[in-house]
């Protein structure tokens, strides 16, 4: 802790209304800067030792000097004035330098150049009130904002801030300077980090609220037969929520694409529903993706199931009892004649062959058949 003083203020800031803003930032840069532990440690100081600050708006309204305004100058340890041609053509700035000088605090005025140009001439441009010049105040530039060191602006002005600190502390400037840069630089590091942690997340809603297209892929899962008849018009439907969308593959080596597909169903389950004929229908839920492959099945029934009926037309009549063989597979016809066989699927095609000790028309069944299919059995 700093040792007691006779100062209520560490500072008063001196300046012109139109500069206000300036007052107000100075004022909390020189609060709440941290110092090195290591001079705090070496001269008692807290880690925040330029406080408390004076600046009008926050205590009184600016105006003449009156005794309550004098007694804040009284109680100032030093004199911050902001310097731009506001205040170099600012009566009340000139009175409370001249009442300051007055209590044999010279040495600690104090100028910070926000606009303007040291001993231009030109009232437009002159950023030092006339009172310092008449009151023969010794040569001091002060810390200005736009001093070019750095190619950054407010590289530039944090130069100053450290600048007007390092003489209202009396350390050498170098000592904290060293270390501000390399806090800023940290500060623009965290900055940079968090920037681009913002842009990605940004980037991440955008992106999750951009629609997509969906290739659709069909995929016959059934054991492949290449005697039965290849994949044809399958409708493929998609269903999102109250919205359907529909399209054909003319073939399992066609292309379906469902475009501009909402973003949040990416990864999300939907359904999907399959008709083609010979193939059974396909109702199923699936994770949607960019390439999504649909699985689709064979209907075993439709080349499997084998059923005519042995006619004999010399006698009018049924032929039920009789051994026949339908591409090697034996099968038996009822006391009605119906003949009944399910070949498996390896094994269908859309015509087979018959075979019998009969003489038979017919030879040959073209599937799908049913119980209204005759082969005819000839007479002996």
């Amino acid at each position: 802790m700093m040792p007691p003083q006779p100062f209520k203020y560490f500072a008063f800031i001196s300046y012109n209304a139109k500069d206000t803003s300036w007052g107000k930032k100075l004022q909390k840069k020189l609060e709440h800067y941290r110092m090195p532990a290591t001079l705090c440690s070496e001269h008692g100081w807290e880690r925040t030792p330029i406080k408390p600050v004076f600046f009008a708006p926050t205590d009184i309204q600016p105006g003449g000097l009156t005794e309550e305004l004098q007694e804040r100058l009284r109680s100032s340890k030093n004199l911050i004035v902001i310097c731009s041609p506001n205040s170099a053509q600012s009566e009340w700035v000139g009175k409370e330098i001249e009442f300051f000088h007055s209590l044999g605090c010279t040495k600690n005025i104090h100028f910070f150049i926000v606009h303007g140009t040291p001993h231009s001439g030109n009232p437009n441009t002159e950023c030092f009130n006339p009172v310092i010049d008449r009151l023969g105040l010794p040569e001091i530039l002060g810390a200005n904002i736009n001093e070019k060191i750095y190619r950054w602006p407010w590289l530039n002005r944090e130069r100053a801030y450290v600048q007007l600190i390092s003489k209202l502390l009396g350390v050498e400037f170098d000592t904290i300077w060293q270390r501000h840069k390399r806090m800023l630089a940290r500060k623009v590091a965290a900055w940079a980090i968090g920037a681009i942690a913002v842009f990605c997340a940004m980037f991440y809603v955008w992106r999750a609220n951009q629609p997509f297209d969906v290739n659709i892929k069909l995929n016959e899962a059934s054991p492949q037969n290449t005697n039965l008849p290849p994949l044809k018009n399958a409708v493929v439907t998609l269903t999102l929520d109250n919205e359907t969308k529909s399209d054909t593959f003319a073939s399992l080596d066609s292309k379906l694409i469902f475009s501009n597909i909402p973003h949040r169903y990416l990864n999300q389950p939907v359904h999907f529903t399959i008709s083609c004929p010979r193939f059974n229908n396909t109702d199923t839920t699936v994770l949607l993706t960019p390439t999504t492959q649909l699985n689709i099945y064979r209907d075993p029934n439709y080349f499997g199931d084998v059923h005519f009926q042995l006619w004999n037309p010399e006698e009018e009549k049924t032929v039920g009892n009789e051994i026949i063989y339908i591409n090697g597979f034996e099968a038996v016809s009822d006391n009605e004649g119906m003949v009944s066989l399910f070949i498996p699927l390896e094994a269908q095609d859309s015509v087979y062959t018959v075979t019998s000790h009969l003489e038979l028309e017919n030879d040959r069944v073209i599937m799908p058949c049913g119980p209204d299919d005759i082969l005819i059995v000839k007479q002996k």
